[in-house]
């Protein structure tokens, strides 16, 4: 019935999101498909008391990407995380679903960016109450050798996406993207941004069930018209050394955004969750270096100029 809390088909879109990606992905690549792992857990232990299942879907060492995960999960547990009620205090307590479809891809080739790309639904419930539901998501791209043109392409895909919904909303949710993934011990953006959304449904939005179903579809088919250009155009670009090195190194930011400030690997670790699959994001290869400053003029100090929030067009 319209308007009503309807899981089935929520997860129903996942999945067949799941698979549309990694098809798409694993043409562009041309050398290995993502393998699938399903998984299922029945009564953890603790107080979360976390049931569920999911499909992990990893590629690595493939031709152009290096390492790449789509992983869908649908869990239950006992009681909501921190995670979870940090804006939400009132939904203590209360027992939970969880779905969703979280993606990473880790290209080979340096001038091919890493991208993100996640889109969930949480249902909070208590007896004798309605169930309290709202959607959350967005993609952002991370470019280690920055193209003008490409980022306006990727925020044009995002702008597209959310138009239908009403012309305040890109601006408002690109600007929630460049707060959210932000490194503050490092003062910088992770990457270029996107979108970002949460807590939607009827009270923070006026929008029904429906309408934020659609505009989380809507999100999550965005991201494959958004990045895989990208990718394509960049997977045979000649690099070398010290293009990987740098791409290296500037890997390292996303594994402390990752392990630092994300929401969802943090209420992944704080429901006792399936650990694989929560750190399928981590590069497949990172370093460190201490006080590393690129030389001034390189084309590696020029990334730099692009990770304060800026307006693409």
């Amino acid at each position: 019935m319209a308007n009503q809390v309807n899981v089935e088909s929520v997860k129903a879109y996942l999945l067949s999101l799941q698979e549309n990606i990694c098809t798409q992905l694993a043409e562009e690549d041309g050398s290995k498909d993502f393998i699938i792992d399903a998984w299922e857990r029945e009564g953890a232990e603790g107080a979360m008391g976390l049931t569920g299942g999911g499909r992990t879907r990893v590629m690595e060492g493939g031709a152009v990407i290096e390492k790449g995960g789509v992983n869908f999960s649908h869990v239950r547990g006992k009681t909501l995380p921190p995670a979870a009620t940090a804006n939400r205090p009132e939904l203590a307590g209360r027992s939970f679903q969880a779905l969703g479809v979280s993606l990473v891809i880790h290209p080979r080739n340096p001038y091919a960016p890493t991208s993100h790309a996640n889109v969930r639904m949480f249902i909070a419930e208590k007896e004798g109450e309605a169930p309290v539901w709202w959607f959350g998501g967005g993609f952002d791209l991370t470019p280690y050798y920055p193209f003008d043109e490409d980022c306006v392409h990727w925020h044009k895909t995002a702008k597209d996406a959310c138009e239908p919904f009403g012309e305040e909303i890109y601006p408002k949710y690109k600007k929630w993207c460049d707060e959210y993934f932000y490194l503050k011990h490092r003062d910088e953006t992770r990457g270029i941004g996107g979108l970002f959304f949460d807590d939607l449904n009827e009270e923070t939005y006026g929008w029904d069930f429906d309408t934020c179903f659609t505009f989380m579809q809507a999100v999550g088919d965005g991201f494959i018209n958004a990045y895989r250009p990208i990718l394509a155009k960049h997977k045979n670009d000649e690099f070398g050394k010290r293009q990987k090195d740098f791409q290296l190194y500037r890997r390292g930011r996303y594994a402390e955004f990752n392990l630092a400030f994300d929401r969802g690997t943090i209420f992944g670790l704080q429901t006792g969750g399936r650990t694989e699959s929560i750190l399928m994001s981590m590069p497949p290869e990172v370093v460190w270096k201490y006080g590393y400053q690129p030389e001034p003029g390189t084309e590696e100090a020029r990334i730099y100029d692009y990770l304060t929030p800026r307006e693409w067009f």
